[in-house]
């Protein structure tokens, strides 16, 4: 999961201009980026935001999201034209997404739409795409719904899903010896759907598992305290966990006094991302299967490259939030290019089929329905005491080509496609 970001390709920079926070030479046609804190940061100042970039880039990314366009613009720009950077608050919520979506297009005359972090707001503006033919591009949310059940031509998604993330977590659990399973995650879309793939993979691995409780706060509004008693009282071997941000510290905190860890194994999605794991500090839980991003232990010389930029440009590390903000730049960019316009029909057959090179190796926007070949890195968490924060490792990369259904298997879950 990561910051949420809404890129528009402007046809008119004239009106960006009293709204960009990054401004760019007037041209006749530009790209404006908009971009929202995560939801836990909704209601930051951009002062706050910036505050808050000083220890989690993913919270405001309103730097990283600038520093990405710099190598486009070094390079003459997409067509010519200059990128331009301009900010959004969806302030978590679908109906405040989708009206400055609204308000992009029909004030703006943008070309395009790309962002949003949580699933439920994820979907409200693929909606909205789907019935106004605007082209959006899903940078954060992860609901698999955004491709599959509700997919439709004018959404295409760069990180890979719930449905991807779940199968690499559950085909290592699956050879586990654990066999009693209780889950707490967050009671909206990302939540649900993110267990539902776990479990029903884990059952098809090993058919003797048992579901023993589920457990699912509202976002944000965590009381840890019950929780972890329902769950030490329900005496699990594992837990499944899509607890994130603040709901995750505090369920940690609690979680470590009462010796849950020591009792249980936990499987966590997104868990070793430097923006979840990295704010624990020397309380990060130990031996905990995840999926990340090890930025520190990435071999890939583009990838080493990639941070030595990014760090000397703003003299701290990436996280996953800078890595897929980066992405989402290249990929509207190369879809431009590919289309040789910003016109709406002709970017969406630009997205099918896409591939773009990327600091993790290239990847591709499938034609069948627009997910992005983008895999995870999956590993045990570990302290690193030299850093004093938790690291993952025995970590392996798992793209996305290895877990996504086929062509065929997309067509049925596409009904209305």
């Amino acid at each position: 999961m990561g910051p949420e970001v809404a890129l528009t390709l402007k046809q008119s920079a004239r009106a960006c201009q009293a709204a960009c926070a990054l401004r760019a030479a007037r041209t006749q046609s530009g790209i404006g980026l908009t971009l929202r804190t995560h939801l836990l940061y909704s209601s930051a100042t951009r002062t706050e935001r910036r505050t808050r970039c000083a220890h989690d880039d993913s919270a405001c990314s309103y730097s990283s999201r600038s520093r990405s366009a710099r190598p486009i613009n070094a390079k003459g720009g997409v067509l010519g034209r200059k990128v331009e950077v301009v900010f959004r608050d969806d302030k978590g919520q679908p109906a405040e997404a989708v009206k400055h979506a609204q308000e992009l297009v029909e004030s703006e005359k943008v070309a395009l739409i790309a962002g949003t972090f949580l699933s439920n707001v994820g979907l409200a503006v693929s909606d909205w795409a789907k019935q106004n033919k605007a082209m959006f591009v899903a940078a954060g949310p992860l609901t698999e719904a955004i491709t599959w059940a509700k997919g439709h031509d004018y959404v295409v998604r760069l990180r890979p899903n719930t449905y991807e993330q779940g199968r690499m977590l559950a085909e290592k659990a699956g050879k586990m010896k654990y066999v009693k399973w209780a889950t707490i995650g967050p009671n909206y879309e990302y939540g649900k759907r993110a267990w539902e793939t776990f479990r029903d993979r884990l059952k098809e691995l090993k058919p003797e598992t048992q579901m023993v409780g589920e457990h699912w706060p509202t976002l944000g509004k965590i009381e840890p305290g019950p929780l972890v008693t329902a769950i030490l009282n329900q005496s699990p071997d594992a837990l499944y966990v899509s607890l994130f941000g603040s709901d995750w510290l505090a369920f940690v905190r609690e979680a470590q006094k009462r010796g849950l860890f020591q009792k249980t194994f936990v499987v966590g999605i997104l868990l070793g991302e430097p923006e979840y794991i990295d704010p624990l500090k020397l309380e990060a839980p130990e031996g905990m299967l995840v999926t990340g991003y090890p930025w520190y232990d990435i071999k890939s010389p583009a990838h080493q490259d990639w941070v030595a930029r990014y760090t000397k440009r703003g003299d701290k590390h990436p996280v996953l939030g800078s890595l897929i903000g980066y992405i989402t730049y290249q990929s509207i960019a190369e879809a431009i290019r590919k289309a040789g316009s910003t016109e709406t029909a002709k970017l969406v057959a630009a997205f099918k089929g896409l591939k773009v090179e990327t600091p993790i190796g290239p990847i591709t926007f499938r034609a069948s329905d627009g997910q992005s070949t983008m895999g995870a890195w999956l590993g045990t968490t570990k302290i690193d005491v030299q850093r004093g924060v938790g690291i993952m490792v025995n970590h392996e990369y798992v793209p996305g080509e290895k877990v996504l259904p086929s062509d065929d298997d997309v067509k049925k879950l596409r009904p209305g496609n």
